[in-house]
């Protein structure tokens, strides 16, 4: 998939308030249903789409900085042919204006137009609404910002004809000793705040793991395994696989790789802060956990990404992007044309 602009075939519609209703709801006025047969890769999916359409209204959240147009160009389109309502939902101060500002419970799907974060923060709004969320590309295609910009249309097509699943996914919930738990989509990290080394202790499951002095942690969920956890070298999760990853940051000697545990897995960490103390981050974000000693698990949520059926493998996507690349050997024979 490409990810320019473009028109794409899109299945007969009908936006008349007499259409015949359809199991997955009363086609009318702001609602539509699909004419005629069903795509011919309907039959692989599940029909978790069902509980999104019809559609009445759209929630967008948009990347602060990057090109939207693309996207929004066959968007506006697509919701100006339907009859539905295009609402904006505001997730960066100094974002631009595109659409009235809406609020999340208030929409029947969320839009996210960006890259794979704007898409995780869409996911943590969503979450908290019970709302679905379609991943647009602005840029490079990623693991969760799947739809190509000229795709947009043809994808609202298919979710509101059902023809799409919904991919729930975990949370990591962090419970301090005292107060408020967190919770983490793709990670929790724990850095030294500056001069100095922190010392951790991580047990999995009641059993001490190991021991350490570095820089910190990070524990990440499957999809937060090709976040941090990668670019520090620990392991990462493919779907379908889930569970959770352990990886030590700058360990002071000893012999402390990476674990990987199972979806029931329980963690407990201990963090001494050191001299200069340390910090905590949750996706990315600076976090007010309460302490630096804590309980760890995956727990359902209702963060749920839709997913069409035809996304490129997960491991493609991995080297597409350069993420997982061949060694420099591999690359010079083949350039040669040699054998290695």
């Amino acid at each position: 998939m490409g990810s320019g602009c473009g028109g794409a075939s899109r299945p007969r519609v009908s936006s008349s308030p007499a259409a015949a209703p359809t199991p997955g709801g009363a086609c009318g006025r702001r609602r539509w249903c699909l004419e005629g047969e069903a795509p011919h890769h309907a039959g692989r999916l599940s029909s978790g789409c069902a509980a999104v359409a019809p559609l009445a209204r759209l929630g967008l959240v948009v990347h602060p900085s990057r090109d939207l147009e693309p996207a929004l160009v066959g968007l506006r389109r697509w919701a100006q042919e339907h009859g539905v309502e295009l609402v904006q939902l505001r997730a960066h101060e100094h974002e631009p204006e595109l659409a009235p500002a809406g609020a999340a419970q208030d929409v029947d799907l969320v839009v996210a137009i960006g890259g794979d974060g704007t898409v995780l923060g869409a996911l943590r709004m969503g979450a908290r609404a019970d709302k679905a969320v379609l991943g647009v590309a602005c840029g490079s295609l990623g693991a969760l910002a799947a739809v190509p910009p000229g795709g947009i249309e043809a994808a609202l097509d298919r979710v509101a004809a059902g023809h799409c699943e919904l991919r729930p996914l975990p949370i990591l919930e962090v419970h301090p000793e005292e107060g408020e738990p967190v919770r983490a989509l793709n990670d929790l990290v724990v850095l030294r705040a500056g001069a100095g080394q922190v010392g951790v202790s991580v047990w999995l499951d009641g059993a001490l793991y190991a021991r350490w002095t570095g820089d910190g942690l990070i524990l990440a969920t499957a999809l937060g395994s090709t976040a941090y956890t990668l670019a520090a070298d620990g392991p990462v999760v493919a779907p379908p696989a889930t569970g959770t990853v352990l990886t030590p940051l700058a360990p002071h000697g000893g012999s402390i790789p990476s674990l990987v545990a199972g979806v029931e897995g329980r963690w407990k960490v201990e963090v001494v802060p050191g001299r200069a103390g340390a910090r905590i981050e949750v996706d990315g974000q600076p976090s007010a956990l309460a302490g630096l000693t804590f309980e760890a698990a995956l727990r359902p949520s209702a963060a749920r990404l839709v997913r069409l059926g035809d996304e490129e493998p997960f491991i493609t996507t991995l080297r597409r992007r350069g993420i997982i690349t061949d060694s420099p050997r591999v690359l010079a024979d083949d350039r040669r044309g040699t054998a290695w």
